[in-house]
C-alpha cells in the first residue's frame, strides 16, 4: 500500500504508532512534514505537502492519540 498527501487519517494513524512519545500539538510542520515523507508507504510528491494538508494531518494525529 503506498501512501499520499490525501491519506491524511492514515498519516496519522502511523506518525502515533512510530512517534509514540511525541505530543503532536507541539510539533511544528518543518518536522511533520520530514516524518510524513520518511514514512516507509510515503510515496507522493514531497512538495505537495502543503501547510494546509499539513495542518489535518496533525488535527488528526491528536484526535488519535486523544
Amino acid at each position: 500500500m503506498s501512501i499520499k498527501w490525501s491519506d491524511v487519517l492514515e498519516i496519522a494513524i502511523q506518525l502515533s504508532e512510530s512517534k509514540p512519545d511525541v505530543d503532536p500539538r507541539y510539533v511544528n510542520f518543518v518536522d511533520l512534514h520530514r516524518w510524513v515523507i520518511e514514512l516507509p508507504e510515503f510515496s507522493d510528491d514531497s512538495q505537495r505537502g502543503g501547510e494546509k494538508v499539513l495542518e489535518a494531518i496533525q488535527a488528526a494525529w491528536i484526535e488519535e492519540v486523544d
